[in-house]
């Protein structure tokens, strides 16, 4: 039986500033907003803001929530094996309305005061005493129900977080706050294979789509969207599902 590893290592983060370059220092995380790229989808994004919420300062109004997004890179080797570098204590939230003031979202949107539109400490979502970089978009009101522009401002999200992971990439492992090992074994030939459905998702278009297999973890860029592959199931391995190969759109 063949046995494939996965190491997650994990740097915690205390505070988040901006500044001219993205660094990670003493649990200080420095972010360059810069690094965020609109003229890509100049042609349904007309503009972007970044801000830092600060633990327990969740009282301000925020648009519609488009996404959290955990921030975590590969540093060696592909989804599902090799070492994963990831921060705690950080989220990024993607919040979303068009030039019109219109909300992101076909029913039930989310925009009002954050504390009362998420619910913190839950799977997948930041703590109370987690900072969250707030990347709010603007779309076109011509281009706001479109499908390519709900994937343009996960895309364009997607370009601040990258450069955080490149830094990440970098940090010596050594220095990791926690490591975690997952070690799975693989089923050779004569074996039964064993399958277990754990996820349904949706796949619909616009603000219903989900990508698989992302260049990095929970990334947007090289994903392939369950609506292209016509919704067909696909099998996913235990660690490639923990390191983050479903990106989730919805």
């Amino acid at each position: 039986m063949l046995e494939k590893k996965l190491v997650i290592k994990s740097f915690h983060v205390n505070q988040v500033q901006t500044g001219a370059k993205t660094s990670l220092a003493s649990g200080v995380l420095t972010v360059n907003v810069a690094s965020l790229e609109l003229a890509p989808f100049a042609a349904f994004i007309e503009s972007a803001e970044v801000n830092v919420i600060n633990p327990y300062q969740h009282d301000g109004y925020v648009n519609t929530i488009v996404d959290i997004i955990p921030i975590a890179t590969k540093a060696l080797g592909t989804l599902g094996t090799g070492i994963t570098h990831t921060l705690t204590g950080v989220y990024v939230l993607l919040t979303a309305s068009d030039t019109d003031g219109g909300q992101m979202t076909a029913f039930g949107a989310s925009n009002g005061i954050l504390k009362e539109k998420l619910t913190f400490g839950q799977a997948g979502s930041p703590r109370e005493e987690d900072v969250i970089i707030h990347v709010d978009v603007t779309l076109k009101s011509e281009a706001s129900y479109l499908r390519q522009a709900a994937t343009a401002m996960h895309q364009a999200c997607d370009t601040l977080i990258q450069d955080i992971r490149d830094m990440l990439k970098t940090l010596p492992g050594h220095q990791a706050d926690e490591r975690y090992d997952f070690v799975e074994k693989e089923q050779t030939a004569g074996m039964k294979i064993k399958v277990a459905i754990v996820k349904q998702v949706a796949g619909q278009g616009a603000m219903y789509d989900n990508l698989l297999f992302p260049d990095e973890p929970s990334g947007v860029a090289g994903g392939m969207s369950i609506i292209d592959m016509n919704n067909m199931p696909v099998m996913l391995t235990p660690n490639e599902y923990r390191d983050g190969a479903l990106r989730a759109l919805t």
